[in-house]
Parts: C-alpha cells; sequence; structure tokens
C-alpha cells in the first residue's frame, strides 16, 4: 500500500486546510467514529469518498493514528489503495471532496479533528 509519514500535522492532497489531532483523544469516540485499533494501539479509519455508495470501489480517504494519540497521518487514496489521489483537481469529483469534507466535519464534531 501507499506509506506515508505520521506527523502531529496531516494536510490532504490538493486541500488548502491543515488538520490536527485534538489535545485528548479518546479511544471511545475514535471507535464510536469507526476507528477499528489494531494490536499495538494505532487506530485506522478508511472511509470510501463516493457520495453514492459506501461500497463502490472508488477513492477512499485513510486516517491513522499512532499510539500516543499525538502523531497521524491523513490521505485519500486509489481503490486499492496503492496511491495517493488528489481529488481536488479536476471538476468530476465534487461529490468526493463533499464526501470528504463530511466525514472530516464528522471527526472535528467528535473532538478528534481540528483545522490548524
Amino acid at each position: 500500500g501507499f506509506i506515508m509519514a505520521y506527523g502531529t500535522t496531516a494536510k490532504i492532497l490538493g486541500d488548502t486546510k491543515t488538520y490536527k489531532l485534538s489535545t485528548n483523544v479518546k479511544r471511545f469516540p475514535l471507535r464510536d467514529a469507526g476507528f477499528i485499533e489494531s494490536k499495538g494501539g494505532k487506530f485506522q479509519l478508511e472511509r470510501s469518498l463516493d457520495p453514492y455508495s459506501p461500497f463502490n470501489q472508488g477513492y477512499k480517504l485513510k486516517v491513522a493514528i499512532q499510539a500516543d494519540m499525538k502523531n497521524f497521518k491523513m490521505v485519500t487514496l486509489t481503490a486499492n489503495g496503492m496511491q495517493e489521489v488528489n481529488i481536488f483537481k479536476g471538476n468530476d469529483n465534487q461529490g468526493n471532496i463533499e464526501q470528504l469534507e463530511f466525514i472530516i466535519n464528522d471527526l472535528k464534531e467528535r473532538k478528534i479533528l481540528e483545522e490548524v
């Protein structure tokens, strides 16, 4: 899959906004938001950016949070997860962009992400 470095801030390719993890990220809100916890205490979320069907093999958002709850990465990927994709390029991705904003707003409301 696509490898990307963890950091205290993250930015989606092509987006103007930068995000960081909220100060007191807790496990329960992460689980409620759909994050899966790995054995090492990492949390990972994968969401389809298809506005019509979450089961379509389209672009997806991947968010991974280190066990320290400080470092994370956030990336938009092709369906196979092999390539980072800029959904802000071109004119046919409006639905994907809206879906991305919907997911990010949900994570902000749950006090998981904050805009920097």
